[in-house]
């Protein structure tokens, strides 16, 4: 079973080695690595070029942001299963994609993977901020504001050619609105596997307290889209998140 792990990138130059390394350790070894840039100027194209044909696909070019990024690299994808690395993330051991591949082949009828993620401080010491156990899926649950964590999903190729990509409407919370699509709309079946697959340094696109009023309005327009209570489950959400940083 092929797993394709993709990486968008622009302007990365100081963690984008340790998100290839980091791959390129797995003990898995049908591993399709595509890393996607947008065109980056500091130095960031240099270095994923340092590694040569240990890139299967690298594609530099100027794009239309993140969730374009990503979709390209999902079409791109010749492997069964398709995963991300964000390139300011790495792989919490070097097992972590032989789990996946075998929780998938455990569990024959389910259409992903899914785990558990910490997100780091971004200093040499990444002392833990977060803790983010994602927990066993029902979709009664994501009424309470409940998701998995993004990065840690892993899904069949043809769950994207079947259900959409990533919707290019939304800029910064356009992943929230695929999973509650595929979970909530089409009540895709996941399964939940209970190690941590991610480490996350906090500064990233996600992560940004300066984006953290567009996401909201993002994420009540997404629910509302989906006739869900809008106000009250992002509420939830919100205070899931907070419980994750207090623990």
């Amino acid at each position: 079973m092929r797993i394709s792990l993709i990486t968008i990138c622009f302007n990365r130059k100081a963690t984008i080695s340790k998100t290839i390394e980091s791959v390129l350790l797995q003990d898995y070894n049908d591993i399709e690595y595509i890393i996607i840039d947008g065109n980056s100027t500091d130095g960031t194209k240099e270095i994923i070029q340092s590694f040569g044909n240990k890139i299967d696909t690298f594609v530099s070019e100027t794009d239309k942001g993140l969730y374009y990024s990503l979709n390209k690299g999902i079409k791109l994808a010749t492997g069964n299963i398709i995963g991300l690395m964000h390139s300011d993330d790495e792989f919490y051991d070097c097992t972590i994609v032989s789990q996946i591949v075998a929780a998938f082949h455990k569990n024959p009828t389910t259409k992903g993977v899914y785990g558990n993620g910490i997100y780091v401080t971004n200093d040499a010491k990444k002392y833990i901020v977060r803790d983010r156990i994602s927990g066993h899926f029902s979709r009664k649950k994501i009424k309470t504001g409940w998701l998995p964590l993004h990065t840690s999903v892993y899904l069949y190729k043809e769950v994207f050619e079947e259900y959409g990509y990533y919707n290019l409407d939304y800029k910064i919370a356009s992943d929230t609105e695929l999973l509650l699509r595929y979970l909530y709309q089409y009540k895709l079946q996941i399964t939940y596997l209970n190690i941590y697959f991610v480490k996350m340094r906090m500064g990233g696109l996600s992560t940004s307290y300066k984006r953290f009023f567009k996401i909201l309005l993002e994420d009540i327009n997404i629910y509302k889209s989906l006739g869900l209570p809008a106000y009250k489950t992002v509420l939830l959400k919100k205070i899931i998140t907070l419980r994750q940083y207090l623990k």
